[in-house]
């Protein structure tokens, strides 16, 4: 078996109006990691026998010590196993910006968990690594897209999780306005209430219903109505300058909705795809009005999730 084992694993968007912590998608914007057994140990090495490098975009920020989110992920399954983890070489180039409502930690954790069970021999099913990387996130939406890819809905059963593979009409393109500036999860969710009434309970439960069979049959008026939330984006937008007029350009170039894409502050379209372009420039100019630079990507929901090679 090769030393040497390279893990790509997709962004994810999460959420997607109503389905607050629980649905999430795998996008096609992606982070690499590779992962080399230094056997032996090649110096110059940290505490710990790891050299962490990182190249791509904000590759600066990326904490290069015993504290990268992939080598915790990675230390974490050589745990599980009861196995000491070996000393390792972790290459990382990145293609999901931080911070920004994309699953960038989530890409990590599976990047991590992945590739320390390949190179432990495979010890570990996909579920077994899905539920660690679930525990080590502490919810499922965006991990568990990023390593199975697709659209996936998450539900607990008390002590294990199912997961159900939500069908994505080929007509339905997300577009995604990512902005040059950033919003913590742990702020995102300091302003979301205690309780909820149970009207908004009742809200949400039926929108999420119809936005599974709206994303299923591409139906837009389904869809229009689906996106609608009450339990975080009322909350959250106005944590995100220009929220407002942003949306508003969506739904006027002929977007069926616009959602924060997870904890934000990254918006996301969905739009049928003839007009995926029309809608992608309406964002991007509406957001350079307000004097926000940013990226606007129209993307693909990616089927495969965490991607070997060697």
């Amino acid at each position: 078996m090769s030393n040497s084992v390279t893990v790509r694993v997709p962004a994810t968007t999460a959420n997607l109006g109503p389905g607050f912590d629980c649905i999430g998608a795998a996008l096609t914007l992606y982070n690499e990691f590779k992962f080399t057994r230094l056997d032996p140990p090649q110096p110059p090495l940290a505490k710990g026998g790891l050299r962490i490098s990182v190249t791509g975009m904000e590759a600066d920020r990326v904490n290069t010590d015993e504290s990268n989110l992939a080598y915790q992920s990675f230390l974490k399954l050589y745990q599980q196993i009861d196995q000491t983890p070996p000393p390792v070489e972790i290459e990382i180039n990145l293609g999901v910006p931080l911070a920004r409502g994309l699953g960038s930690s989530a890409t990590a954790i599976v990047g991590g968990l992945v590739g320390a069970n390949w190179l432990a021999g495979s010890p570990l099913a996909q579920n077994e690594v899905m539920g660690l990387a679930i525990a080590l996130e502490g919810h499922p939406d965006n991990v568990v897209p990023a390593l199975v890819g697709g659209c996936r809905l998450a539900a607990s059963n008390g002590t294990d999780w199912e997961i159900c593979d939500i069908p994505w009409h080929e007509n339905i393109i997300p577009v995604v306005a990512i902005p040059d500036f950033e919003l913590s999860t742990a702020e995102a969710r300091r302003v979301l209430p205690a309780e909820y009434s149970r009207a908004d309970a009742i809200f949400n439960t039926a929108h999420l219903g119809l936005l599974l069979r709206g994303l299923e049959t591409g139906k837009g008026d389904w869809l229009k109505a689906a996106l609608q939330d009450k339990i975080h984006q009322p909350y959250r937008q106005a944590l995100i300058k220009g929220y407002d007029a942003v949306k508003e350009a969506a739904l006027v170039s002929g977007a069926y909705g616009m959602v924060i894409s997870g904890a934000g502050p990254t918006l996301l379209a969905l739009a049928d795809a003839s007009l995926a372009p029309k809608v992608a420039t309406a964002m991007g100019n509406a957001w350079k009005e307000q004097g926000i630079k940013l990226e606007v990507l129209a993307l693909q929901i990616d089927s495969q999730g965490a991607k070997i090679s060697i």
